[in-house]
C-alpha cells in the first residue's frame, strides 16, 4: 500500500488521467484521478491532498474558475496546474488567483515530479511559519532566527546555551543581518525574560548625551540637568542591557564603560556613590573591532573585556537555505499587518528571491517584500513585484552585464545556471531542482552543449 503524497489530478482527457496517476502511482504518490471537474470539485471538498494538479482549460469553465472553484471548496489547498504552451498567460493569471505553480504542455514524467516535489516543500514551508510565528517575538517583519541552515542553526545553539549565563556576548555581523533580534531571542530565552531588555544604539545619540543615556545623571550635574535621570544600566535591572554598533563610541566613553563592566558598578553623572550593576550585556557591532583596534579607535582593554562569547551573525548570501522561509514568515506578517490579501509567493518569484545575493541581508528581504505587499494588486507575489536594486550581484546585475557586453542568449542561460548552482554550494541536485530541470539537463546547460559531462 502506498504510504506517499497524496495526490489529486484533474484532466478532461481521460487517456491523460489515466498515465499521470499510472506514472506517478509508480513514483510513490498515492493518485486519485478525475476526467470530471465536478467530481473532481467534490472529492476535494471531503477530502484534503497534499496537492491538486489540474489542466488549466476545464469544458465549461472559464479561465481561472477551476483553482477559484478548489480553493473555495478548500482555501489552504495547494494547486499546481497543467497547461499549453500557448496558454501561459492564463496559468499567469491562474497563479494570481492561487495556484502555487504551472507546468506547461508537453512535459516530461521527471518534469512534473520536480514541478510537485517544489510544490509540497512549499507546503511544509507554510506549516513552518506557523510554528516560527509562535516562537518569535511580535515586532519585526522578519528574524533572522529561521534555522534551516547549518550557518543559522550553530548561531540558534549558541545563542540558547548563553542565554543564562552572566557573561557578556558580542554580536558580530554585517549591517541588516539581524543582530538585534539575536540579542532579543537571547534574553527571552533565559530567566530575565520577565525583566527589561533595554536597547542602546550607540550610533543614534550625539557623544554628549550618551555617558547620560547609559550611566544617568543626577539633577545640576551640568546645565540641562534639570532633573534625575535614570541611565541604561539601572534601567535594565535583572534584565538585558543591549549595546548596538558599539564600536561608535567616542574613546573618552568607552573607558567609563570599561571600568563599568570590569567593577560591576555605575555611578550616575553627578552623584556621589555608585549603584550596583545588575543587568547583563549583549553588544553588537558591523564594524570590525579588530581594525579599530589597529586604528586608535577603539581600546584594547574594553575589546577583551566585550570579547567573551563572540556569536558571528552569517549574511543571507551564506545561509541561503533560510530564505524562502523567511520570504514566507516576513509576507505572512507583512500581510497581516497591511491588512493586504497577499498569500504566497509564486515559484518564478522564488527562485528569483534564492538568486539574489542580498547584500542588505535581511533587512533589504523584509524591505523589498514590504514594498512589493504594498504597491501589487494581486494576492501572489509575481517576479515583477520585486524591485531589486541593478547593482546587487544577483540576476539583475547578472541581466544588466549581459546586455551591455551583448552576451548570447546561450552563454547568459549557462552562466545563470552556474550562478544557482553557487548558491546552493554546487549541489546539483538542488540546483536542479530550482531551476525545474534534472541533473543531466543541468550538466548539459553547464556545458553550453548537448552530452556535458557525465553524471558519475
Amino acid at each position: 500500500m502506498l504510504t506517499g503524497p497524496s495526490l489529486l489530478v484533474l484532466d478532461d482527457d481521460p487517456g491523460v488521467v489515466a498515465f499521470l496517476s499510472e506514472s506517478l502511482g509508480e513514483r510513490g504518490f498515492r493518485v486519485e484521478g478525475f476526467a470530471s471537474p465536478p467530481e473532481a470539485l467534490e472529492r476535494v471538498a471531503v477530502q484534503p491532498f497534499d496537492l491538486v494538479i489540474t489542466d488549466v482549460r476545464m469544458p465549461g469553465m472559464r479561465e481561472t474558475d477551476i483553482v477559484e472553484a478548489v480553493l473555495e471548496r478548500r482555501p489552504e489547498q495547494l494547486v499546481l496546474l497543467m497547461t499549453a504552451f500557448g496558454s501561459i498567460d492564463l496559468a499567469v493569471a491562474a497563479v494570481r488567483a492561487g495556484a502555487c505553480d504551472f507546468i506547461a504542455k508537453p512535459f516530461k514524467i521527471e518534469a512534473l515530479e520536480f514541478a510537485i516535489e517544489r510544490a509540497l516543500k512549499d507546503r511544509e514551508m507554510r506549516r513552518e511559519i506557523v510554528r516560527l510565528r509562535s516562537r518569535l517575538p511580535e515586532g519585526d517583519a522578519a528574524s533572522p532566527l529561521v534555522s534551516r541552515s547549518p550557518a543559522m542553526t550553530a548561531v540558534v545553539q549558541t545563542a540558547l546555551r548563553v542565554a543564562d549565563l552572566d557573561s557578556i556576548v558580542l554580536l558580530t555581523g554585517e549591517t541588516g543581518t539581524g543582530k538585534g533580534a539575536v540579542a532579543r531571542f537571547i534574553h527571552e530565552s533565559g530567566a530575565r525574560r520577565r525583566r527589561p531588555l533595554q536597547h542602546v544604539n550607540c550610533a543614534s545619540i550625539p557623544p554628549t548625551l550618551i555617558e547620560s543615556e547609559l550611566f544617568g545623571v543626577r539633577r545640576g550635574a551640568f546645565t540641562d540637568a534639570r532633573e534625575d535621570r535614570v541611565g541604561a544600566f539601572v534601567a535594565a535591572e535583572d534584565g538585558t542591557l543591549f549595546l548596538d554598533e558599539i564600536g561608535e563610541l567616542p574613546l573618552e566613553t568607552q573607558a567609563k564603560l570599561l571600568h563599568v563592566l570590569e567593577s560591576g558598578r555605575v555611578r550616575p553623572l553627578g552623584a556621589s556613590h555608585e549603584l550596583p550593576l545588575r543587568a547583563r550585556v549583549v553588544a553588537a557591532t558591523n564594524r570590525p573591532l579588530e581594525r579599530l583596534l589597529r586604528e586608535g579607535l577603539f581600546r584594547p582593554d574594553l575589546y577583551y573585556r566585550l570579547n567573551v562569547i563572540r556569536i558571528e551573525i552569517p549574511p543571507l548570501r551564506e545561509r541561503r537555505e533560510d530564505i524562502l522561509p523567511l520570504v514566507d514568515l516576513v509576507v505572512a506578517r507583512l500581510g497581516e499587518r497591511q491588512s493586504r490579501p497577499v498569500v504566497g509567493v509564486s515559484a518564478a518569484a522564488r527562485r528569483r528571491l534564492i538568486a539574489y545575493s542580498w547584500p542588505g541581508n535581511v533587512r533589504e528581504l523584509a524591505n523589498i517584500l514590504e514594498r512589493a505587499i504594498a504597491l501589487c494588486d494581486h494576492d501572489t507575489l509575481l517576479p515583477e513585484d520585486l524591485d531589486f536594486p541593478s547593482s546587487g550581484g544577483g540576476i539583475d546585475a547578472l541581466l544588466s552585464e549581459s546586455a551591455r557586453s551583448s552576451i548570447p542568449l546561450a552563454e547568459l542561460e549557462r552562466l545563470y545556471v552556474r550562478r544557482v548552482l553557487e548558491s546552493h554550494g554546487g549541489n546539483k541536485s538542488s540546483a536542479a531542482k530550482v531551476l525545474g530541470i534534472d541533473r543531466r539537463t543541468l550538466y548539459r546547460r553547464l556545458n553550453g552543449a548537448p552530452g556535458g559531462e557525465s553524471e558519475d
